[in-house]
């Protein structure tokens, strides 16, 4: 068990995973998996910059956590259409 907590204490590990997700959000576009993706990327920069073995696993999942809703948040606040407003086509593309 100890093993695999050491792979999650490598930044490069993080990097992966966030473009693993970025790719993911670009599959199945929402905000959903691009929010998880940045998080993954800030532990990764924060590991890599912080060393390997400076932060726990358990705190470290917490801050990936806290970091992926954050930015979602973010994200669903600079990015939706404003409030009331409907997206409606008037064009279909078959025309």
């Amino acid at each position: 068990m100890e093993q695999v907590a050491a792979y999650w204490e490598l930044w490069w590990v993080w990097c992966a995973a966030a473009l693993v997700l970025a790719i993911l959000e670009v599959l199945a576009p929402g905000f959903v998996f691009l929010g998880f993706a940045l998080g993954a990327l800030a532990c990764g920069i924060l590991l890599a910059v912080l060393g390997g073995g400076a932060i726990a696993l358990p705190a470290l999942i917490f801050l990936f956590a806290a970091l992926s809703l954050i930015s979602w948040l973010l994200m669903r606040r600079y990015f939706a259409l404003p409030k009331g407003q409907v997206k409606t086509f008037e064009h279909d593309i078959n025309d």
